[in-house]
């Protein structure tokens, strides 16, 4: 109940609230109402409102069960309004708040979800909770590809998507009202399997860097994996693809890693997920096709929720007493990561010829923050078995 409740809640506040723009970013612009510079400033404005959500949400002493309903329901709220206005700077406003919900609302699942699973010695588990952003992703973008057509406003398609957000956001929200978070107990099943992370309990800067950078690395394919697309084929049943597939390897991965995680230690994962999603990143830059879209959005899209998974659970291990504090720094550092992403492609643009070559150029420094955090987790490993 718990693992179905959490994984619902974060396909709703991740999925939709945070990544529901990015498949219905093509047909906002198909219908004449952003361009590629608008669409810029509401993405901005949602990566800043993550930054600030998870500021606030190390800060709050309210129940995670309440900052999850609060999260849910506001999420809900925002995304039917975009399709109630053409006023860009209102979307701005709207996807801010739509970021402040999404970070509250992670930060509160993880917390609420995982001291479940600890309570009941089921860590293996988490993978189940941390597939809700994939499906999440997958459902949002099946959802434009069968509904997207000549005919359709997209903004019509953000009520719509609104809609069946609030009936999936029910089940959490009941059960979530019931079942608050446990006492804290010592997870000794975790204990056993992952104790290098935990003989290291007091360092968490080192986690977090690498977790910032994570944000940087990600967040510009995640956002234009579509349009690159669309880019190369110009039509909906076919770029549409691109985000169901990024969902689907997100919500696989995610479940067949913590399984896997009983014979492997976390660090030594996140790690090579870093490496993997590095090579995803500058992909399309260096072999522009339609085939080398689907694999970046297969490396990038199965290991990004994997790092959220590892680096929430890692957090989470080396936390004494709130796990919330520390799990809402951890989202902050990943929210100011992802908020630099498009800031650096911006600065980019500045000193080179056109669109593509700034986005292929910031795509690379993504790429090279990623493979240096990937250095310094192996030296943490390295340094763990050598103790």
């Amino acid at each position: 109940m718990v693992c179905v409740a959490a994984m619902i809640c974060l396909a709703v506040a991740m999925g939709v609230g945070r990544f529901a723009f990015t498949p219905l970013f093509p047909l906002m612009v198909r219908d004449g109402l952003l361009n590629s510079e608008a669409g810029a400033l509401l993405a901005a404005s949602n990566y800043l409102g993550y930054l600030v959500g998870a500021l606030l949400a190390a800060r709050i002493k309210v129940k995670p069960a309440t900052i999850l309903a609060i999260g849910l329901v506001s999420t809900v709220a925002v995304t039917a309004a975009v399709g109630w206005t053409s006023s860009v700077a209102f979307w701005a406003i709207l996807r801010f708040m739509a970021g402040v919900m999404s970070a509250w609302t992670l930060v509160a699942t993880s917390a609420w979800g995982l001291g479940w699973l600890a309570f009941y010695g089921r860590p293996n588990l988490a993978g189940v909770i941390f597939a809700g952003v994939g499906l999440g992703i997958a459902a949002a973008g099946m959802f434009c590809l069968i509904v997207a057509g000549p005919e359709v406003s997209s903004l019509k398609m953000w009520v719509e998507l609104a809609f069946l957000a609030a009936i999936a956001a029910l089940i959490p929200l009941a059960v979530s009202w019931q079942l608050p978070v446990p006492t804290p107990v010592l997870d000794t099943q975790a204990s056993a399997q992952q104790r290098p992370s935990r003989d290291a309990a007091s360092n968490t800067g080192g986690l977090i860097a690498c977790y910032t950078l994570f944000g940087f690395g990600y967040i510009l394919p995640a956002t234009y994996l579509p349009e690159l697309a669309r880019q190369l084929i110009d039509d909906p049943q076919v770029f549409g693809w691109a985000w169901p597939l990024f969902g689907i390897a997100a919500a696989a991965s995610t479940v067949v890693v913590a399984w896997g995680l009983k014979k492997a230690n976390r660090l030594s994962v996140w790690m090579a997920s870093h490496i993997f999603m590095a090579i995803g990143v500058v992909l399309p830059g260096i072999w522009a096709s339609l085939v080398s879209v689907v694999i970046a959005a297969l490396l990038v899209g199965g290991t990004f929720m994997v790092v959220t998974m590892l680096g929430m659970q890692e957090a989470r291990a080396r936390a004494h007493g709130n796990a919330t504090v520390i799990l809402g720094r951890m989202t902050a550092g990943f929210a100011f990561g992802q908020l630099m992403g498009p800031v650096a492609s911006a600065a980019i643009g500045h000193f080179t010829a056109d669109y593509s070559t700034a986005l292929n150029a910031a795509l690379a420094l993504s790429a090279a923050g990623l493979l240096l955090s990937a250095l310094y987790l192996w030296r943490e490993v390295h340094r763990h078995n050598l103790h």
